[in-house]
């Protein structure tokens, strides 16, 4: 876990819950159309992913009992539900980008059970790239190589346990990708009670300094001298 620091305000790793009730995936169906590549201010290197543009076709992969209200897709896209939507513009909660509306060419049954006699409309977000940065000194960040860009700060991460967010750096926003982690969700207190309070599915909030992701079972980095 990362150092011991006061968490306020406190934020969350987004995933979607892995073999829940509403476990649900999204396959893009070619053709698939990409833009230009964000690139980094300062250092002019790509951040992520090309983003995919419009139109958004694809099949819906239902391994839970139901369709769930938060669908992770390929890239950096993802979907959610009309009922979300409708909810998030509502509350003027802020950080998703896009909101394009998705054709649902079928859904796919990968488990036992029976199709969905109805499926809800859906749209294609992106979460912000936010200013928040990952404190680096205060994170137990194992990186493939070392941050060089005090801008975008990107260097990928084989290890993950636990970190946290610079002091003022965080702008507001509900939910974002952070400076130093950009391939991770992170959601503010807000959005978590926003989604305690309406019951939306198949997703996951872990507080980011119980956050792990260790997939070669390194382990967290050795304590600096």
């Amino acid at each position: 876990m990362a150092s011991d620091v006061s968490a306020s305000p406190r934020f969350f790793v987004l995933k979607d819950e892995l073999f829940g009730s509403h476990d649900t995936k999204f396959s893009t169906v070619e053709p698939i159309h990409l833009g230009d590549a964000h690139r980094c201010p300062q250092c002019g290197e790509p951040i992520g992913m090309l983003p995919q543009v419009p139109p958004f076709r694809g099949v819906l992969e239902l391994y839970g009992a139901a369709l769930g209200d938060f669908v992770e897709s390929s890239g950096y896209d993802f979907l959610i539900s009309e009922r979300m939507a409708e909810a998030f513009r509502a509350e003027g909660l802020t950080g998703l980008l896009g909101f394009h509306p998705v054709e649902v060419v079928r859904v796919h049954r990968k488990r036992r059970g029976p199709i969905p006699s109805t499926v809800p409309r859906y749209f294609a977000v992106t979460a912000c790239f936010g200013r928040g940065a990952v404190d680096e000194a205060r994170s137990l960040i194992r990186r493939d190589e070392p941050v060089t860009c005090p801008e975008c700060r990107g260097s990928g991460a084989d290890t993950i346990h636990g970190f946290t967010l610079e002091p003022g750096t965080w702008q507001g926003e509900d939910i974002f990708r952070p400076r130093g982690l950009r391939g991770d969700i992170v959601v503010s207190e807000r959005f978590a009670e926003f989604v305690q309070r309406h019951g939306f599915t198949n997703m996951k909030l872990t507080p980011i300094e119980q956050f792990v992701w260790d997939p070669g079972h390194k382990g967290p980095p050795a304590p600096s001298s």
